[in-house]
Formats: structure tokens, C-alpha cells, sequence
């Protein structure tokens, strides 16, 4: 059960509305269900002796009267909304449990606590199966306002005890930290325009995108500005600074032909442009990522950073393990971005639902978790897939998209946890997709009997507690073609089994030689690393001087450019 609560200035507007056909003659049946005082509220809907206009005028001058009495002089905002809607698949609710519902609501809110009898004048109206609309003005018979502090989240708590005692389906709680729902309105536009989601969506999605590839306030904007996406800055009246900036979708126009712009807080909380400086700090040209030589290098540097979030998840510095949330949700927008192939969709999915488990009521250090945020600005501007080190990334992501539903599950942020949780289920099933054939291919290549007796030995004796289940998990025959690449690369199996089994535990570990296939898949190949050190001591470098060029997330694309998603 979804209460939503705003306010406004037009109390006939609103009634209109309600008693009226709906923007696509969707309301059925409007009528009041409950009111503060039922024999003295003109129900519109069960009179059909009067006209329209003259009952919504009535009602109108009912529900108003406090304002009236003021002189005239009515205050600002004092329409107070509050549309409440049962979730998909529930029972629909009967008029006399509506009216409940409404007297529970307005009393949590503060708009007509029971028993007060000076309290708001408020009706509620049902058009519609799955929900009703409650309306308020916001002057009590005693001429003072009523205490609505907080009235959202308290209207949301009555409703999470509303739904365990009616047996709906319970909901998340929130903290305020979650994006603003598309109105209604936004949704028949969308709707209309033959569109699959809402400009408010589409505009959120385009700018978490962006902000995860660029590495300064002017490339967010210019990038934005790429995808025609139309920017507007407001401006310090003192010192002419950027404080705050609203953005437009293209051909996204009100009734006057102008563009409807949202504000970044709007899209998000943590897109308002506070919040956008502190993980977008400006940086000079000179501290920009360079091209290496050895492209493999953003991917396991992303990976390493991924393991460390994982430590720090596990640690007590939540502040820390914020920060490396707010920084893996940038990197999961470029690990879809750098990815081919068929599950690229599915990480696409992953990072759109990771953005809900990305922020928090616990205030963020971002530069704990520089690391990971610089590696994933590195991933975006990666030349190639490594293949099985791609995969070892999207295996690192999907351990750390758990972590992360865990963590917040044991904060009590449920939203959060249900958000990763859901990403979780997203980049399992493309990792899934990726891995299946390639782990299939290392054990179609393992080497010949006497290499794998002797990598056996090597398992019992660097991991003896764990040696049985390696040896007997289906991963196996994969694990040991990647042991022998890395002896090829330099590695000794035996040192490198030992090291690797240290990074994490793998006694929760279903598949352990899965594990660690991939954790030996994401190290260094040692002759490579030898080679490059030898040559930048002959004195030729091993990095390009060449910077990176301008920012170009996979959204700048000319297949993305359109909001026909």
C-alpha cells in the first residue's frame, strides 16, 4: 500500500479532478468513502440531482470553509493530497475498509488526529478499484495549521501496519532516500507517447550513466548535452557558482510547447549537484587515466577493487562501505557499457536496479572508495573484453551485490536490500550466460592426466580443509586449465592456490573451484609484468602520454540517442 502525499493551492481544481472522468475516461464510479463528517460532505458522485458543477462548487465551499473563515486570506499550499494504492495482485478493498484506512492515515499524518474536534475538514474519494484519493485543507476550526511534519513518512508507516492486519502484501519501508515516483500524469504522457518508461525514469537512468564514465562537473553536462538532453543551471546570485541544475528530455514539452525540466534532487537525491561533487571532484587534465599497454589492465584493476569493497562491507566503518556502494553502482553502468554479447542486457537491468541500493540514510565517504570509482572510469574507456577476466569481474559482482543486499539487510534498510537483491538476480543470470560456455571450454582443454594428479597435490597441500570439495566440484576440470596458464604465466600453483584461498573464506562457497578459477583468473601474468618492468628500465615507457578522449558512455551511442527504449 503506496500512500503519496503533496500539497497544492487549487481546492476546486482538485475536486474536478476527482469527481471528474479521469485524463482518459479511467475513473469509475467516483465517490466519497469517508469524510470528516459524512452528513455534512455533498457526495458529487451520489447525487444526481444536481449538476456537476454546482456539487463540486458545494463540496468545494465545505471543504474550504476554514480557509474562508481566515477572511479570505487562504495560506500558501494548504490543499493537502494524498492518493493511497493497494499493490498489484491485491484484494481489492471494500468502501468500509477504505474508510478505515483514510481515518488511520489522516490521524498518522496529523490532519485529523482522532478525537480532535477542531481538527481539518478532509474527504476521501474512490474512482478506481485499487485506490482512493484523500484531500485535506490545512486549517484546523481553531484557525492554526496542523503539525503534518513528516506526514509522508508517518502515512507510510500507518500503511505498513495496515497491510499486515488487512493481509496485503507488505511493502518496504523507506528513508527517505528513495527517487520520487512518476506521477500519474507522467505515465499516461509516456503512454501516449508510445514510450516504454517515463521522462523522470529515462532522464535519471541518462544521468547515472553519465556521471559513472566522466570525471568533472563540466564533462557531466557537456555529455548530458551529447544525448540532447537539454541543461539548465542555476547560478549563486553573489558568487555566479552553479548551485543547482534542472534537465529536460528531448521533445519532452508541456502544453505551451515549452520543455519540463526536472531538478537533479528531483531525479534522485544523490544527483543534486551537492551530492555530484563530492564523487565528481574537478581534477586537471594531467590526472586523467592514460591508455596502457596492456588493455587488460582496467578489468583486473576493477576486479581487485571489487574484492577490497568486499572486505570493507565486512567491516564496522559503514560510512567506508557507503561510499563503496555510491562507487559500485557507477561501475556496474560501465561494466554493462564495456560488455558484449547477449547477458549485456542483463547487466544493463542490474545496474538500473542497483541504484536504489546505492545510497542510504548513512552519509557516504566517497574517497574511501577512490579505488573502485577511478578503476570503473578506467573500464569505460576500455579497447577490448578480455574474456575469461571479464567473467572473473561479473563473477566479483555478483558476490558483492549479495554483500551488499546482506549489509543493508542487517541496517534495517529493506528498500535497499530488495533493490540488491534484485540486481543480484540480474547479474547472476548473466554471469550465468557468460560463463557456461567458457567454463565448459577449459575443461573440454584440461591438460593430460599426470598435470592434473600433480595440481591435486598442489590443492591438498595449500588448501587442506577445502581440498575434498575443490576435487569434487563439477569446476574442477576447468580449474585445472586454469592452473596451468597461470604456471605458463609464471605463477607457482602451489604458492598461488595457498594466496588465493586466503583472500576470502570459501567455506560458504557452493562451487569452491569455481571460486577459485576465477580469483586465479583475475592475477597478473608475472612474465608479462617482468617484461614491462625490463623495458621501462631500458628506458622506454610502458604507458602511452596519450590522454583518454572525451567521455563516451555507451548511452552517447547513436543506436541510444532515442527515447525509444
Amino acid at each position: 500500500m503506496v500512500p503519496d502525499v503533496s500539497t497544492g493551492s487549487d481546492t476546486r481544481g482538485l475536486i474536478v479532478y476527482l469527481f471528474g472522468p479521469g485524463r482518459r475516461d479511467e475513473h469509475t464510479d467516483p465517490h466519497i468513502v469517508a469524510a470528516w463528517d459524512m452528513a455534512g460532505a455533498p457526495d458529487p458522485g451520489r447525487d444526481p440531482a444536481a449538476t456537476y458543477s454546482q456539487l463540486a462548487k458545494r463540496l468545494d465551499h465545505h471543504v474550504d470553509l476554514r480557509t474562508r473563515e481566515l477572511g479570505g486570506k487562504k495560506p500558501p499550499q494548504h490543499v493537502w493530497h494524498c492518493p493511497v494504492r493497494t499493490a498489484p495482485g491485491d484484494r481489492y478493498l471494500t468502501d468500509v475498509e477504505w474508510a478505515e484506512v483514510t481515518r488511520r492515515i489522516v490521524h498518522a499524518a496529523g490532519i485529523a488526529p482522532e478525537g480532535d474536534e477542531k481538527a481539518c475538514r478532509w474527504i476521501a474519494v474512490r474512482h478506481a478499484d485499487d485506490h482512493i484519493h484523500i484531500m485535506a485543507t490545512t486549517v484546523r476550526a481553531d484557525g492554526r495549521r496542523p503539525r503534518t511534519h513528516r506526514d509522508g513518512q508517518r502515512a507510510q508507516a500507518e500503511c505498513r501496519k495496515i497491510e499486515a492486519e488487512f493481509g496485503l502484501r507488505r511493502l518496504k519501508s523507506g528513508d527517505l532516500t528513495a527517487p520520487r515516483t512518476p506521477t500519474g500524469a507522467e505515465r499516461a504522457k509516456a503512454e501516449r507517447e508510445g514510450q516504454t518508461v517515463t521522462a523522470r525514469h529515462w532522464l535519471r537512468e541518462q544521468a547515472y550513466a553519465v556521471a559513472a564514465v566522466v570525471r568533472n562537473e563540466a564533462d557531466y553536462f557537456t555529455v548530458l548535452q551529447s544525448l540532447g538532453i537539454k541543461v539548465k543551471t542555476r547560478l549563486g546570485p553573489e558568487t555566479g557558482d552553479v548551485i543547482g541544475y534542472s534537465l529536460a528530455a528531448p521533445g519532452d514539452n508541456n502544453a505551451a510547447g515549452e520543455p519540463v525540466w526536472y531538478g537533479g534532487y528531483k531525479l534522485a537525491p544523490d544527483l543534486s549537484i551537492n551530492r555530484l561533487r563530492e564523487r565528481l571532484p574537478d581534477q586537471e587534465v594531467t590526472d586523467r587515466p592514460r591508455y596502457v599497454a596492456d588493455p587488460a589492465e582496467p578489468w583486473r584493476h576493477t576486479t581487485t577493487a571489487i574484492h577490497t569493497a568486499h572486505s570493507v562491507l565486512d567491516s564496522d566503518d559503514d560510512a567506508a562501505a557507503q561510499g563503496y556502494l555510491a562507487a559500485f553502482g557507477d561501475a556496474l553502468y560501465n561494466i554493462a557499457s564495456a560488455t558484449t554479447g547477449p547477458h549485456r542486457a542483463e547487466l544493463r537491468a542490474a545496474a538500473m536496479a542497483f541504484n536504489r541500493a546505492r545510497r542510504s540514510a548513512t552519509r557516504a565517504d566517497h574517497q574511501a572508495a577512490s579505488a573502485l570509482r577511478k578503476a570503473a572510469k578506467e573500464l569505460a574507456y576500455a579497447s577490448s573484453e578480455p574474456g575469461g577476466l571479464a567473467i572473473a569481474l561479473l563473477f566479483a559482482t555478483v558476490h558483492l551485490t549479495r554483500a551488499a543486499a546482506k549489509w543493508h539487510q542487517q541496517r534495517g534498510h529493506e528498500q535497499q536490500a530488495a533493490a540488491a537483491e534484485q540486481a543480484f538476480r540480474h547479474l547472476q543470470a548473466g554471469y550465468q550466460q557468460a560463463a557456461a560456455p567458457v567454463l565448459a571450454d577449459l575443461a573440454r582443454r584440461a591438460p593430460r592426466a599426470a598435470t592434473a594428479r600433480r595440481f591435486e597435490q598442489d590443492v591438498r597441500a595449500a588448501l587442506p580443509n577445502h581440498a575434498d570439495r575443490i576435487l569434487a566440484d563439477p569446476a574442477w576440470a576447468a580449474l585445472i586449465t586454469t592452473l596451468a596458464h597461470a604456471e605458463t604465466a609464471g605463477h607457482n600453483p602451489r604458492h598461488l592456490l595457498a594466496a588465493i584461498g586466503t583472500l576470502r573464506e570459501l567455506d560458504s562457497a557452493e562451487r569452491p573451484a569455481e571460486v577459485l578459477n576465477w580469483r586465479i583468473t583475475a592475477q597478473p601474468n608475472r612474465r608479462t609484468q617482468a617484461a614491462r618492468r625490463r623495458s621501462t628500465i631500458s628506458g622506454t615507457s610502458s604507458m602511452s602520454t596519450t590522454p583518454y578522449p572525451p567521455a563516451t558512455p555507451v548511452t552517447v551511442r547513436a543506436e541510444e540517442r532515442s527515447r525509444h527504449r
